[in-house]
């Protein structure tokens, strides 16, 4: 099967950001597709395990970690936010939820103490239309001097590139829920510049390849990060891409198989709660989906005049 057919031939929540992204389908068959997701597939899969309380639980985990990554999953399918039954899920856990006393027992969308974990938590946030000013300027205020962040810190005052890309998530998010934000807009441009700069992999002192680990694509994610997920980003927040993300790129294109296809290279999916449905070394549709885009993306953007600025696409 074609790799476009075969996206296409799956999820709603993997079909329809295919259709949006990798084909010239109408607005209107676009539409269609993606409000199946709350009602069919892996969307109506994590809404119909909410609990009662308004969490997602898992019996081996704290409450707040398959509640935190299995909706950061739910945002991943890009369900539609105003969909009644959406929203009434998040309404549910905004009533009931509480951060444990040690990470100041807060309700969830006003997070709690570690920047990888507050920048998931501020783009549900402003993703399900819960914005949280105070921990967006929170975080603004725990980015270190060379420009990312580090739950670490203050014990260590140099970055790291899994809290970053995290936070750099979620600050995207809530600049495109509240508009115009110069501050925020101003520290993401410097938690971006931190990726550019070690070319979204390598050690900025040796330009050697700063972990392995990233050259390898995971879905669900978790905090982990890697030059898929980096690139990804990239393409969501930014109106061109920047000249630095050549190795990168290739990165991407050197592990497309034979058939079109990505692999799943691995799945933290030990924070979720629900089976993911895909299995670490066969082909994936997410790490597919996900590497089309971003190569698109860039051949479509490639020859047009380098701008400054981040602006949204959506």
């Amino acid at each position: 099967m074609d790799t476009i057919d075969w996206l296409l031939d799956s999820d709603p929540a993997i079909s329809w950001q295919a259709r949006r992204d990798l084909t010239d389908a109408s607005p209107a068959v676009i539409a269609a597709e993606r409000a199946r997701v709350p009602h069919e597939g892996i969307g109506a899969e994590i809404l119909a395990r909410q609990g009662s309380d308004g969490s997602w639980h898992r019996t081996d985990a704290p409450v707040w970690l398959p509640t935190l990554y299995t909706l950061l999953l739910l945002r991943a399918t890009g369900v539609d936010p105003a969909e009644p039954v959406v929203d009434r899920a998040v309404a549910r856990l905004e009533a009931s939820f509480q951060w444990d006393e040690e990470f100041g027992a807060k309700p969830f969308f006003d997070g709690e103490v570690e920047p990888c974990i507050n920048g998931g938590v501020l783009a549900l946030g402003a993703y399900f239309g819960r914005p949280t000013e105070s921990l967006a300027r929170r975080l603004v205020g725990e980015q270190l001097a060379d420009g990312g962040w580090n739950c670490e810190a203050p014990k260590s005052r140099r970055s790291s590139f899994h809290t970053t890309i995290c936070v750099l998530e979620g600050l995207l998010e809530y600049e495109r829920a509240v508009g115009s934000a110069p501050e925020i807009a101003a520290a993401r441009q410097r938690g971006e510049e931190y990726l550019f700069k070690r070319r979204l992999f390598r050690r900025f002192s040796t330009s050697e390849v700063a972990n392995p680990a990233f050259l390898n694509f995971a879905f669900p994610p978790r905090y982990h990060y890697d030059v898929l997920r980096a690139l990804d980003y990239h393409r969501d927040g930014s109106a061109q891409p920047d000249a630095r993300i050549g190795d990168a790129l290739d990165v991407v294109g050197s592990r497309q198989q034979a058939d079109g296809r990505w692999l799943l290279d691995g799945a933290h999916d030990e924070a979720i709660a629900l089976p993911f449905g895909e299995s670490v070394g066969e082909p994936s549709r997410w790490n597919t989906l996900r590497a089309l885009r971003v190569l698109r993306w860039y051949e479509r953007r490639k020859l047009e005049p380098t701008i400054s600025g981040h602006n949204s696409k959506k």
